[in-house]
């Protein structure tokens, strides 16, 4: 019997060992880790364990608050950041039923409304910019119009810069 299939026996006696003493209501879980070793890890979970349940005390009883960093919870972030990237761009969505969902139509949301914007400014923009021209040929108008006016148009300008047509 190899050392692996041996420690597996021996663990498994000493969790029925040590669940006879629990309450019956109680669940049993032994997870041993080497670090930087992740083909060493061993997780035995008895009967009825949850996998949510033991995260949710790791998290209460093993300092796993929300503001701690490891590297699954900075996984868990690049992929919604990723996913509302995504959908900002308009980019394939995930499949059907997927949980990074709300993540892709709230970058969507996001980017459906700034294409509105961009366009409603370049219309105002161009609109703006006629109005100017008439007012120059005219002639006889209130030059701090023009000059705000003139001023107005160089934001849109810079703001529609920022924007790939």
């Amino acid at each position: 019997m190899s050392a692996i299939n041996r420690f597996h026996e021996v663990a498994n006696d000493a969790l029925v060992t040590i669940s006879e003493h629990l309450p019956q209501t109680a669940k049993l879980s032994l997870i041993i880790y080497v670090p930087d070793e992740p083909e060493q890890d061993i997780l035995l979970k008895g009967p009825g364990v949850e996998a949510d349940e033991v995260v949710n005390t790791l998290r209460r009883r093993g300092g796993l608050s929300l503001d701690g960093d490891n590297s699954y919870k900075r996984g868990v972030c690049d992929v919604a950041v990723g996913a509302m990237v995504g959908g900002k761009q308009n980019g394939t969505p995930p499949p059907e039923g997927h949980w990074c969902q709300r993540f892709w139509d709230i970058g969507r949301a996001e980017g459906e409304l700034q294409e509105e914007l961009v366009q409603a400014l370049r219309l105002a923009r161009k609109e703006l910019d006629a109005c100017q021209r008439v007012i120059h040929y005219a002639g006889g108008f209130d030059p701090a119009y023009v000059d705000c006016a003139q001023a107005v148009l160089r934001v849109a300008d810079a703001a529609l810069a920022k924007i790939p047509a």
